[in-house]
């Protein structure tokens, strides 16, 4: 039993990813946000944030904080 937990512990070790391998995410100083806007949510990608509003809207933002798109979110029926 002893055996199997050392292997498990020695598979784990060896198989986990280097966290130096993933670039850190840069964020940008700010995003400009439309006049009378509320964030719900923030997320982000490769290159892109997407910020969820209040208003049931989400914006896409490029990564220097720039817009990039506008979604109009419409209820469920």
């Amino acid at each position: 039993m002893i055996g199997g937990v050392i292997t498990v512990v020695g598979l784990l070790v060896t198989r986990m990813p280097d966290a130096s391998a993933f670039a850190p995410l840069s964020l940008p100083e700010r995003l400009a946000l439309p006049e009378g806007t509320a964030a719900r949510a923030v997320t982000a990608g490769n290159g892109w944030f997407a910020v969820v509003t209040e208003d049931d809207r989400i914006l896409i933002f490029n990564g220097d904080g720039s817009l990039r798109q506008e979604l109009a979110v419409a209820p469920a029926p």
